[in-house]
């Protein structure tokens, strides 16, 4: 009887130690996925404020990697800024007095060019000078009268020329002619003249008005 009960005993405490192995396990386990899953929200939560950073950076530059902003709409950039004076150099008209005058014969016979060079600031020429020719004797002087020729607009930078042609008739008549020895030059939108030295040799006509004189506008030509 008493070694039925002492097996009992040993039984029971068999079953016992079992049991709390059993249970050592089961916390071990239940402590490792604890853990686990500690980890694994650490780690959303780390990437969470990754993101929100990210974020946060995004909407400081108002735009994100494929070049659209936050609402979607593309992202673009304000256009520099044009000059006010749109590339152009405003200038007023050529004075007289800053021109340097000199004259050259010209490819055709009777033909003379006259070109004027800029000694000041920039300028701008446009038309037909006034040219008077002038003899030691004869006639007191001959207008030159305006061709056809359309009239550009001509900027001159200091230092910078531009040219214009008088055209005058061949002395054909076998006599000595009409000698012309000075011009007198006036430049478009001027009232002060320049008298430049000059040797032409023109037919003796009956009136200035037929002497057959004529100019082009100042930037047309030979340039």
């Amino acid at each position: 009887m008493r070694a039925h009960q002492l097996t009992l005993a040993g039984l029971a405490l068999v079953a016992g130690l079992s049991l709390t192995a059993c249970q050592g396990d089961d916390d071990a386990a239940a402590g490792a996925d604890a853990s686990g899953s500690s980890t694994a929200s650490a780690s959303r939560s780390a990437s969470s404020g990754s993101g929100s950073d990210d974020a946060g950076g995004g909407s400081d530059d108002g735009a994100t990697a494929d070049g659209t902003t936050a609402d979607g709409t593309a992202a673009t950039t304000a256009d520099p800024a044009e000059g006010s004076g749109g590339g152009q150099i405003n200038t007023g008209p050529c004075k007289t007095a800053n021109l340097a005058f000199a004259t050259a014969h010209g490819m055709g016979e009777g033909d003379l060019l006259v070109s004027l060079r800029n000694t000041g600031d920039a300028c701008s020429l446009k038309g037909f000078p006034g040219v008077d020719l002038k003899a030691d004797g004869g006639p007191g002087g001959i207008s030159a009268e305006r061709t056809d020729v359309a009239a550009p607009t001509v900027v001159l930078k200091n230092g910078e020329t531009t040219r214009f042609t008088l055209h005058s008739p061949r002395n054909d008549t076998g006599g000595s002619g009409l000698k012309i020895t000075r011009i007198v030059v006036t430049p478009p939108n001027e009232t002060h003249s320049k008298t430049l030295p000059v040797t032409l040799n023109l037919p003796v006509t009956d009136s200035p008005s037929d002497a057959g004189v004529t100019v082009d506008p100042i930037g047309t030509g030979k340039q």
